[in-house]
């Protein structure tokens, strides 16, 4: 591996410690399993699949597993199947790793807890603080950002392989916005750069995250003809669950569009409302973003949170919907 970037460098020196007990956990346990949140983003994703092709590139011998759910659409075009392990796996001693979640309710395997040892690696707010060592830094702009550069300070002398190196590199695109979100920083930037020494292929990886199908083109038609834009220029579009059925999508791809109203003049915030039939929890959906304005709070206060301009929320009927966009015209 090359030499470390000094930006890198510095922005590890508070987690140094933690960094050498991760290292040394991996070299310890020959059975590992890697976590992360229910219904994942490219970073939840691509931060698991990064870790695992690390952890088997430089540990060939270890026994590593990734759990959750698939993804609708990342999987497995983006992304692997995930791996569908027994109870009996859990019943030996194995090192967890808990990815991009700030919420254990929200690991998508509750067998976590079962691990002898877990470390939590995470940019969210530390909600809940859980773990044997633990790397929670809500500068990132990325999960995958902090595991990087975790990474890139362990002593050994390992490598990033051209095929982890996508795997961050997809889910520290997708965090960040494409680098346009205000979480960008300089060591943002120099962990893409890491990544990119790697030999990953530009144009390739945007081109796989960011392809359509012409089925899709009719969903973007739908929302544009029907959005709606607030008195203080909140945008959002609704889904409900006939409109998901007669487009043909799911409830996980109803806020692919919602980057659809970025940059536009008068547009303050944007969101992409989606109804879930899921009968254990029936519920509105609420992705937000915004284009300054820390929006994150509204997202709270709506059963959510997340980032300052990328966020989640949920309302559980849409009579609700007037106060949660009178709650974000405040905001302006």
């Amino acid at each position: 591996m090359s030499k470390t970037d000094p930006v890198i460098k510095e922005f590890s020196k508070p987690y140094l410690k933690d960094i050498r007990r991760i290292e040394s956990a991996i070299k310890r346990y020959d059975r590992i399993c890697i976590f992360r949140h229910l219904m994942p983003d490219y970073d939840a994703l691509g931060s698991q699949m990064g870790l695992y092709t690390w952890i088997k590139d430089n540990f060939p011998d270890k026994e590593v597993h990734v759990v959750g759910d698939n993804h609708v659409t990342f999987t497995p075009r983006l992304f692997p199947e995930m791996d569908v392990l027994p109870e009996s796996w859990f019943k030996e001693p194995f090192l967890a790793f808990i990815l991009d979640v700030g919420n254990a309710s929200r690991i998508a395997d509750p067998r976590f807890k079962k691990a002898k040892f877990k470390i939590k690696i995470d940019h969210h707010p530390d909600v809940e603080h859980w773990g044997n060592v633990s790397i929670v830094n809500t500068s990132a702009a990325a999960a995958s950002e902090n595991i990087v550069s975790a990474l890139l300070n362990f002593k050994g002398n390992y490598v990033m392989s051209k095929e982890a190196a996508s795997y961050f590199y997809i889910a520290l695109v997708g965090d960040s916005g494409r680098f346009m979100y205000s979480s960008t920083s300089r060591h943002t930037f120099a962990v893409a750069s890491a990544l990119l020494d790697a030999g990953i292929e530009l144009t390739s990886i945007y081109q796989n995250m960011y392809v359509k199908k012409i089925d899709d083109l009719k969903v973007t038609a739908y929302i544009l003809n029907h959005f709606n834009v607030s008195p203080k220029g909140v945008a959002y579009y609704v889904l409900d669950s006939n409109i998901q059925r007669e487009l043909n999508i799911t409830t996980e791809r109803g806020k692919e569009n919602v980057n659809l109203f970025a940059n536009i003049e008068g547009i303050n915030a944007w969101c992409s409302i989606t109804q879930d039939d899921n009968p254990k929890e029936p519920c509105w959906r609420i992705s937000i973003r915004s284009k300054g304005t820390p929006i994150n709070g509204v997202a709270t206060q709506f059963g959510g949170g997340g980032h300052a301009q990328a966020s989640g929320a949920k309302i559980d009927t849409i009579e609700q919907l007037p106060e949660f966009i009178a709650a974000l015209d405040d905001l302006f």
